[in-house]
């Protein structure tokens, strides 16, 4: 028996507790590692809620996957597809989940028992579900789970807590759609523009650059980024770096186009696009990104704000305002994924780059709504 992390949002906490409680789904993007992973019945899932970092149940696989697009997470348009059927050992109220920074659970799991208690360090290990955990921990934490429902001990929401989960509102974008929303707290805009920041920041951009070139992409860095991007990145091949982009757009598009900090191009097409969001307020590589799909709300490429994960939550808070959810593709924060520089580092040592496709990206993307 294997167990595997399950991540929940507040949002899709509260709907599996409404719903019968016998499925629970991923994302379509998860199906090549849920059919590595052989994931079988009898296995369990740690069940974790994000923005209240709390453990909140343990489910039991009752069956192998399958794809369904009947609505349970969300009204309409569930992104939550790829589905197993699933038994609660334990389910518990978001006010009585265990928070990971509980001594009773952060003094015992091996990720997280020698690092100080604000460290950032572990989070690594909850940026995409259904990923395999340890196994010594996972037994650790059923247990820990298992008392917690015979008890319901008392963990109040800290006032950031009660923020977090308040600030996620629904409203109706369409005749037939809802989107979840989020009002930011402008004090946690989390500036950074220290020279550190602004190192690893082009050090990141080196990285993804370097990870594209081995995918078989063309690379596009604006050209005021160059000249310190390529002290860290030295291209194989000479014509790898684009002076000019080959792509057929207005002079309003190209302008949005030429600043975002990282490109990935196939022949005359974007196929992915990367604002590093290292020394600049949040919102600004965001705002690029909106102004590219207002431009050209046609152009079908995968969007990503990368950035530390002492900064993941401010970047999920931006991404979910209200401005950004009635774009004419549909709410930004069902299309532009997170994806923290420690997971680009991880993305880099995949063995065997030059052989796979942009797809292996996917695996280390988080939607703020997860």
């Amino acid at each position: 028996m294997k167990y595997y992390i399950n991540l929940f949002s507040p949002n899709t906490a509260l709907a599996f507790s409404e719903s019968d409680q016998e499925i629970s789904g991923f994302r379509i993007s998860r199906k090549a590692y849920v059919e590595n992973q052989h994931i079988n019945i009898g296995d369990k899932f740690i069940c974790y809620c994000t923005k209240i970092q709390r453990f909140i149940g343990i489910l039991e696989i009752t069956s192998n996957f399958f794809i369904d697009s009947k609505p349970i997470f969300t009204q309409e348009d569930d992104p939550f597809t790829l589905r197993f059927k699933v038994k609660p050992i334990a389910w518990l109220p978001l006010e009585k989940g265990i928070p990971i920074h509980e001594n009773i659970i952060w003094n015992h799991l091996s990720f997280t028992q020698k690092l100080p208690n604000d460290s950032t360090r572990w989070t690594y290990m909850v940026f995409s579900s259904p990923t395999l955990w340890p196994k010594e921990d996972c037994e650790y934490l059923e247990q820990v789970i298992l008392q917690q429902q015979s008890e319901m001990k008392d963990y109040p929401f800290s006032e950031a807590e009660k923020k977090k989960v308040r600030s996620l509102t629904k409203v109706r974008v369409s005749s037939e759609k809802e989107t979840v929303i989020e009002i930011p707290d402008e004090t946690s805009q989390n500036k950074a523009n220290t020279s550190k920041e602004e190192r690893e920041s082009i050090q990141i951009q080196a990285t993804l650059a370097e990870i594209g070139e081995k995918l078989g992409y063309k690379i596009w860095l604006p050209k005021s980024d160059r000249s310190r991007v390529l002290n860290k990145w030295k291209p194989l091949q000479n014509n790898t770096l684009l002076e000019n982009l080959p792509l057929v757009f207005d002079g309003p598009t190209l302008k949005v186009i030429e600043n975002i900090d990282v490109l990935w191009i196939k022949r005359h097409s974007i196929v992915r696009a990367f604002e590093v969001e290292g020394t600049t307020a949040i919102y600004s590589g965001i705002l690029r990104m909106a102004d590219l799909l207002a431009l050209q709300p046609m152009l079908d490429i995968k969007i990503h704000i990368v950035a530390s994960i002492e900064r993941r939550e401010a970047v999920f808070e931006q991404i979910n305002r209200p401005v950004f959810a009635f774009m004419e593709k549909g709410p930004l924060a069902e299309i532009c994924t997170f994806i923290s520089y420690e997971s680009v580092k991880e993305l880099r040592k995949e063995p065997h780059l030059e052989h796979m496709n942009d797809s292996i990206v996917d695996e280390y993307v988080e939607y703020s709504n997860d």
